[in-house]
């Protein structure tokens, strides 16, 4: 799970100050904290790999994301391991690491929820790269914690999330959305994090369903004019 925990659980800018406050407060002291260790968390690593081989027959795909503590990473990269199973060449990169796209035949982008929104630097990507994503093929997908319990009504509320994105960028039109739950490792959070969120009693877990995920990749091969692009004829049966 990414950093949308925060707005979509209900703790506002008022008690997040407090604690915040009162925690830097303790610090300055002296006490509190074992070892001064406000902020010390785990690694958390953003791959991104490649794989698959390019032909004129397949071309490239790229998978950008953001993520802030690693959960959507995973995601990209599954989603990347299946298009390559399905034979794709694939790129899997951080949206702000994402270099030209004049080699790409196509384009995945996905973010987790950040205060209502995708994250900054996926928005930038898609404003700044609006005129060749809306010649190619286009999907995207979102993280969020409301996903866990994939509801009708939940989905329509994960899908929200991208209204601001769609207006920001009316010309790229996506040809799948994939809407999918994220993951919570109180490890990998700063110390104050972590104090906020088992406050609010969140659980601890994984809740990213790869069954999903992986099968949503492979109905892209489904869509027409994706399939001619990106899979060579002997990969579609």
């Amino acid at each position: 799970m990414e950093s949308e925990i925060v707005e979509k659980e209900g703790i506002n800018r008022r008690i997040f100050l407090r604690l915040a406050a009162r925690t830097m407060g303790a610090v300055s002291l002296g006490f509190l904290i074992p070892n001064n260790k406000v902020s010390l968390a785990s690694e958390i690593l953003f791959p991104e790999p490649s794989c698959g081989v390019e032909s004129k027959m397949n071309g490239k795909i790229l998978v950008a994301y953001a993520s802030e503590y690693g959960s959507t990473a995973g995601v990209a990269e599954i989603i990347g391991q299946e298009l390559c199973s399905k034979g794709a060449s694939v790129d899997v990169r951080l949206a702000k690491k994402a270099a030209s796209l004049s080699t790409y035949r196509g384009v995945i982008i996905g973010s987790p929820v950040y205060k209502g929104k995708w994250m900054p630097e996926a928005v930038k990507f898609l404003q700044e790269n609006a005129e060749m994503l809306s010649k190619i093929p286009v999907a995207y997908f979102v993280v969020c914690m409301m996903m866990q319990n994939p509801t009708e009504d939940n989905r329509r509320k994960a899908l929200g999330y991208l209204d601001t994105v769609r207006q920001s960028v009316p010309q790229v039109k996506p040809v799948k959305i994939g809407l999918f739950a994220g993951a919570l490792h109180y490890d990998k959070l700063s110390w104050l994090m972590r104090k906020i969120l088992k406050s609010k009693g969140l659980p601890e877990g994984d809740f990213r369903n790869w069954d999903t995920i992986r099968t949503w990749a492979a109905h892209l091969n489904e869509i027409h004019g994706w399939e001619s692009r990106f899979c060579p004829a002997s990969s579609q049966a």
